[in-house]
């Protein structure tokens, strides 16, 4: 996905489209696949939500490191900087979730809430609907927080593992529809005819009164 800040940033050209529409329409039937997986699968759902998460983050730091060097100024730390956070991280959410037993949905108990508080206020920062979207996100991360915490301290912090697996299993769900949306969007991209070749150098201005000296 090396090209995905081009494609969300802006109009990507038809070459562009062409290339990037499978890769989005993959991502997201891979999201919603493993967000099923780790609903149903009760014995290592959670592992297997935060190994396929780990992957995309180790992958996607790694190409905005290779990027990273034919990038100009200020872009070219910022790519370096996010690329080294996220493949540190994929590759420890990698690590833990190999672990067999309750590693990695304790991660997931801590990791849920901040990720739901992070969007939320990243949110809030803007203006305009990504404004109202952080509000409603604030809400929602409020509340689980609320679930998480009461289900840990009233029943037992395994019950709240197993309920935040789910809750980020949702969370994946609803983020594989943006992706899908976009590779449909990139696909009619692609499927737009190429415009007309125009005449030669001269533009086809006075070619049939007797060429452009006339």
């Amino acid at each position: 996905m090396a090209i995905a800040g081009d494609v969300l940033t802006a109009q990507p050209t038809r070459e562009v489209a062409r290339r990037a529409w499978p890769q989005w329409l993959a991502l997201g039937v891979a999201m919603i696949a493993v967000a099923g997986a780790s609903i149903v699968w009760s014995d290592g759902g959670a592992r297997l939500l935060l190994g396929a998460l780990g992957l995309f983050l180790a992958v996607r730091g790694g190409a905005l490191l290779r990027s990273a060097p034919r990038l100009a100024g200020e872009l070219s730390g910022r790519a370096r900087t996010l690329g080294s956070v996220a493949a540190v991280l994929g590759l420890l959410a990698l690590v833990v979730a190999l672990v067999p037993g309750e590693a990695a949905a304790r991660v997931l108990l801590v990791g849920v809430p901040v990720v739901l508080l992070a969007g939320a206020l990243a949110l809030l920062s803007r203006s305009g609907v990504a404004r109202r979207g952080g509000q409603a996100l604030l809400v929602w991360g409020v509340l689980v927080t609320g679930l998480l915490a009461v289900t840990g301290f009233a029943r037992d912090w395994g019950r709240a593992a197993d309920a935040a697996t789910v809750v980020g299993a949702l969370m994946l769900a609803v983020l594989a529809v943006p992706v899908l949306v976009s590779a449909v969007n990139l696909r009619a991209v692609a499927a737009r005819p190429s415009p007309p070749a125009t005449g030669g150098g001269c533009g086809g201005c006075a070619c049939g009164a007797g060429g452009c000296g006339s």
